[in-house]
């Protein structure tokens, strides 16, 4: 009961490392559903949109 009788929390390394791995896998799938869940009128239409940009930008290149 002196000075510096904190209690301590034992930490299990593993258990951390395998919730932070879990928790960037969540955060790649979520990156990924909202990179690649596009419905096929929406990739279309972004494809279509970026080759009218690489045509416009193309006609203005300087020679």
């Amino acid at each position: 009961k002196g000075l510096g009788a904190e209690v301590v929390q034992i930490i299990s390394f593993n258990k951390i490392k395998k919730a932070t791995t879990k928790r960037t896998a969540h955060t790649k799938a979520n990156e990924n559903s909202q990179k690649f869940g596009r419905s096929k009128l929406q990739k279309k239409l972004e494809a279509a949109q970026l080759g009218n940009a690489k045509i416009y930008l193309d006609g203005h290149k300087k020679t």
